[in-house]
């Protein structure tokens, strides 16, 4: 970690992404206002009109709560068996020049849900098993939609904390629209302009086909007359020596999909390796970029939230416990891919090349741990390295991102109403501790609030332990194995961490889609993205109608001040603590055991 550059490029990192938090703050209030003028008006606002026009949206009408809530569930719902059946039946749609198949019912079930929630978790390749159809229609679209139904929630949840004796916390049809519509596409057009210049591809050709230089043999499974893989007596694939002097190069319309996987912190990549494919992340540019792209619009909730409650200072500090959080992070993972494996290191690797293991050597040691501290704090799924080969200390801090709750800037929207659940929480606790009646910006806390945080949290930790534990006892989980003891465990506890954390990053060892077809993975994983964002959607948006009907009192003697730093410090102890009660006896027996054994000399 003494490189000065990479200290340099931390700092303008963190510089720049706070610079751009006030603007993209004030423009978001903008649009999060029903009838907020924007400078984009002139262009989009017609096309709004017609949107609602043709969708028989009233943008004058809100919502309550159940309403609101309904509307969520309802358009997730719609959206996720309309990907369902596109992926099913991609190979009787247009634009599948590689002719790909339909994918298998788990997998196309995993996959809408992965989408619809968020997450964009791939048990696939996307270059081996999705047309370009699929790629364009079932899954971009929904990365904009999940990540302005994710915006929209977080602006009902403030309108309810904002708002006076009222049932109503907005309208979300137009919230989905004037975020898709003034935020997510204008970035994104320009974004992926960026990107093309900078060589990602975006075409709609066939897959080109190179010969090698140097022919090679590997072995590869034996495959029956109908391309499938032969087994032996015990179940085990019959291997053949096979000689390749051919590679497959693909290609695809990825420029446009890959600025809204980052800036909706969605994470599905184009193409398998993600963000280390050269196709998607060529040069140290767009590597910065992307990195920026995942944060900026969690970054700026935090202002846009801090100016609704008409408390800066307030939604600075919410920012700030943030960044303390996520510093931590890198400077950590930082540190631990820096020192490298001392098992390596006996063997003959430099102490002072450290850990570049899974790493793209044009992005090196640093950027490869912030990207991962980055796409981790911000459930995004976006790869530039292979967590799985991290140390184990470099793995525990993406691993333990995720089990924050999505608070460390965050997915879009869901960092914001994720961080305000544990504002309540440290707010609620700091005032039992002094004997004070807990309020929150002018708002008593009651014992509904409390109890719908409780769930949120309980939702998050309750599934993520409970399949993990079930995969570690299960034959099938077990299978999907690549390492055995600890870092086979964390294999596992990272897949879900990231199913329920709505992030979609994985360790890049476990094989969560079988060539056996064995449905466990998907299927589980599928359901702990939904119950992920779901359950943790309703009692929020509860919360925000609950919030909306109270009335507001003035500060008095006994108001505790939710700015400054013992706020700050009592917020990141809150989710510390909360992390680490759910997690740590989990974490103690994967990363953290496996970092002692390796520093006695075993690896697995």
């Amino acid at each position: 970690m003494s490189d000065t550059s990479d200290w340099l490029q931390f700092a303008l990192f963190l510089g720049v992404l706070t610079l751009l938090t006030k603007p993209l703050g004030l423009y978001l209030v903008r649009v999060l206002n029903p009838f907020g003028r924007t400078w984009l008006d002139r262009a989009i606002k017609p096309i709004e009109r017609l949107t609602y026009r043709i969708c028989g949206i009233k943008p004058e009408t809100e919502q309550t709560c159940l309403a609101y809530t309904i509307s969520v569930l309802a358009f997730s719902l719609v959206g996720m068996l309309l990907t369902y059946f596109i992926l099913r039946y991609q190979n009787l749609l247009p634009l599948n020049p590689q002719g790909m198949p339909g994918l298998s019912p788990h997998l196309a079930f995993n996959t809408a849900a992965s989408f619809t929630t968020n997450t964009n978790w791939q048990s696939y390749s996307g270059e081996s098993t999705l047309s370009y159809f699929s790629q364009m229609v079932a899954l971009t679209i929904h990365n904009f939609t999940s990540a302005a139904v994710g915006i929209g929630v977080a602006a009902a949840l403030t309108r309810g904390i904002t708002r006076k004796a009222t049932r109503n916390i907005g309208n979300f049809w137009v919230d989905l629209v004037r975020v898709t519509y003034y935020v997510l596409l204008p970035i994104c057009f320009v974004f992926a302009i960026v990107l093309v210049s900078q060589g990602v591809v975006q075409n709609f050709r066939p897959y080109a086909t190179a010969r090698t230089l140097d022919a090679t043999i590997i072995d590869a499974p034996a495959l029956d007359e109908n391309g499938r893989p032969i087994s032996d007596a015990d179940g085990r694939p019959i291997m053949t020596k096979k000689v390749v002097d051919t590679q497959i190069i693909p290609q695809g319309p990825a420029a446009s999909q890959i600025p809204i996987k980052l800036l909706g912190t969605n994470g599905g990549g184009f193409f398998g390796a993600n963000a280390a494919h050269p196709y998607e992340n060529p040069t140290p540019l767009s590597n910065f970029l992307q990195m920026l792209a995942i944060l900026v619009i969690p970054s700026a909730l935090t202002y846009y939230f801090g100016r609704e409650i008409r408390n800066q200072r307030h939604g600075w500090a919410l920012w700030t416990a943030m960044t303390l959080l996520f510093a931590a992070g890198v400077c950590t993972a930082w540190w631990a891919e820096s020192s490298g494996n001392p098992i390596h290191q006996s063997l003959g690797v430099a102490v002072s090349d450290g850990n570049m293991e899974g790493k793209e050597s044009r992005f090196g040691i640093f950027n490869s741990a912030l990207f991962a501290t980055v796409t981790t704090a911000a459930s995004c799924g976006a790869v530039n390295a292979m967590h799985d080969s991290f140390t184990p200390v470099g793995g525990l801090v993406p691993l333990f991102n995720m089990q924050t709750g999505e608070v460390i800037y965050g997915g879009v929207g869901a960092g914001l109403y994720g961080i305000l659940i544990f504002a309540l929480l440290a707010v609620f606790i700091a005032g039992l501790m002094v004997g004070r009646t807990p309020e929150y910006l002018g708002k008593k806390i009651s014992a509904f609030d409390i109890k719908m945080a409780v769930l949120v949290l309980m939702a998050l930790s309750a599934p993520l332990l409970g399949f993990t534990a079930w995969a570690c006892i299960s034959a099938w989980g077990q299978a999907g194995l690549n390492n055995a003891g600890p870092h086979g465990f964390s294999e596992i506890l990272y897949a879900y961490s990231s199913a329920i954390g709505n992030n979609g990053s994985a360790f890049a060892g476990l094989v969560a889609n079988p060539s056996n077809g064995d449905p466990h993975y998907n299927v589980t994983l599928g359901i702990a993205m939904l119950a992920g964002r779901f359950l943790m959607i309703v009692p929020v948006l509860a919360i925000a109608g609950n919030f909306a009907c109270k009335r507001q009192m003035p500060a008095g003697s006994g108001t505790f001040k939710t700015e400054g730093i013992t706020f700050v410090l009592l917020l990141v102890g809150t989710i510390l603590l909360v992390g680490a009660l759910s997690y740590l006896p989990a974490l103690a027996i994967g990363p953290i055991v496996e970092q002692f054994l390796m520093t006695n000399g075993k690896l697995f």
